[in-house]
């Protein structure tokens, strides 16, 4: 029998970074399917993310790392002229494209340097109140009873698929029916004036969005709805010639004579959010809580700062606070409200194809606001592409 303070279901950006601020002030078991880090689709971390890291004190290994810079976003939306935004009048400086599997790599170690206990591979089986806590038992290799863990605090961090909240009957609501298609390739020349810039481009069935990766690796990918994503976006080659036509991201990824890694993904990038994010000894973090359209660029951020939320609210509940989670609630209640009137305006900016119908449905208020669905309406694999937010101003 494990017994902790507090069990984390899931040890990717959100819950390690919950469990290494923790773990220094309370018993912590991080709980993860996977051994090591799968490598995911690429992730762009903001400038403000920097006084997150060095809040939880990991900004010194992190930039150990040798991630390379994002300095900025080019787009071609809502006309044909390239917009650029950078970021060297921001105060936090440049952010950063991300090794995905490298930064959570990072996070578990300095996690479990603090003191967390970390169980991977371990799946969740069952959970269930157990006096003033609960009880889960954990799937560790093949066949044998299983590990039984204690703990007084559970918080949910297992993205969108919401393992804990799920088992807890806790229903989520979702917003339009965004897939993105996409896939890695290399680079095999500098990327010049474009080097450390995501790119995006509207089109008239959705948008495209590029962005470079350590090692002159290289993340595409197109965003439609999933009734309308072209039935073999898949096939060797399509993804990659469909966007070697475009007139902005096209020439971009020429002058870099990009080459495919392998076949494209499928996987959903829609807006979701619990119906309720915390409740009596649980609550939930990064996409289990609330998962961001790539538009908002704010996916990997959001799991950052919720679990530094949440670990406030942890810890001040293990002492005694009964109102914390509460607090908790109204702060993600804050940031979904915030989330969907950027969202709104970004989408807003494009009007060249009104009557197309990936435009027209966001056209409508109704769109953006989510509502509940079946769970097998949604694909419920993680969407995590680090897209950059779209000014209005085009």
């Amino acid at each position: 029998m494990i017994e902790a303070d507090i069990a984390v279901v899931g040890a990717g950006p959100a819950g390690a970074a919950l469990a290494l601020t923790l773990a220094p002030r309370h018993s912590v078991l991080l709980i993860d399917r996977d051994a090591t880090p799968r490598q995911r689709i690429g992730e762009s971390l903001i400038p403000a993310a920097r006084r997150l890291l060095h809040d939880m004190r990991i900004l010194d290994a992190f930039e150990a790392g040798g991630f390379p810079g994002y300095f900025g976003n080019l787009s071609w939306w809502g006309g044909g002229d390239a917009h650029i935004t950078d970021f060297l009048k921001d105060p936090d400086g440049p952010g950063w494209h991300l090794d995905r599997a490298g930064f959570e790599t990072m996070l578990r170690a300095a996690a479990c340097s603090r003191g967390a206990r970390l169980v991977a591979p371990g799946r969740l089986a069952s959970i269930e109140r157990l006096g003033g806590g609960w009880r889960l038992t954990l799937k560790t290799g093949e066949g044998g009873p299983g590990e039984q863990v204690r703990s007084r605090l559970v918080v949910d961090a297992s993205g969108r698929s919401a393992i804990v909240a799920k088992r807890l009957g806790v229903a989520r609501r979702h917003g339009d029916r965004l897939t993105a298609c996409w896939m890695r390739g290399t680079d095999a020349e500098e990327s010049g004036v474009t080097a450390g810039f995501s790119m995006v481009e509207s089109t008239a069935g959705g948008w495209w969005y590029s962005a470079p990766l350590p090692g002159r690796a290289r993340v595409l990918s197109f965003h439609t709805d999933s009734d309308l994503m072209p039935p073999d976006c898949r096939a060797p080659g399509f993804l990659q010639n469909a966007a070697m036509t475009l007139p902005g991201v096209g020439p971009a990824l020429a002058a870099t004579d990009f080459r495919s890694d392998g076949p494209a993904t499928l996987t959903a990038a829609n807006s979701t959010v619990l119906e309720t994010v915390a409740g009596d000894g649980w609550l939930a973090i990064g996409d289990a809580a609330l998962s961001f359209d790539p538009l908002a660029s704010r996916g990997l951020f959001n799991a950052l700062y919720t679990a530094w939320s949440a670990a406030a609210a942890c810890h001040d509940h293990l002492c005694g606070d009964a109102d914390t989670f509460a607090d908790y609630r109204q702060d993600l209640d804050r940031i979904e409200q915030f989330y969907r009137r950027h969202l709104a305006v970004a989408y807003g900016a494009e009007n060249r194809w009104p009557d197309a119908p990936f435009w027209s449905r966001r056209r409508t208020p109704q769109v953006f606001a989510m509502e509940s669905r079946p769970a097998e309406a949604i694909s419920p694999i993680p969407a995590k592409v680090g897209m950059s937010g779209v000014s209005a101003n085009r």
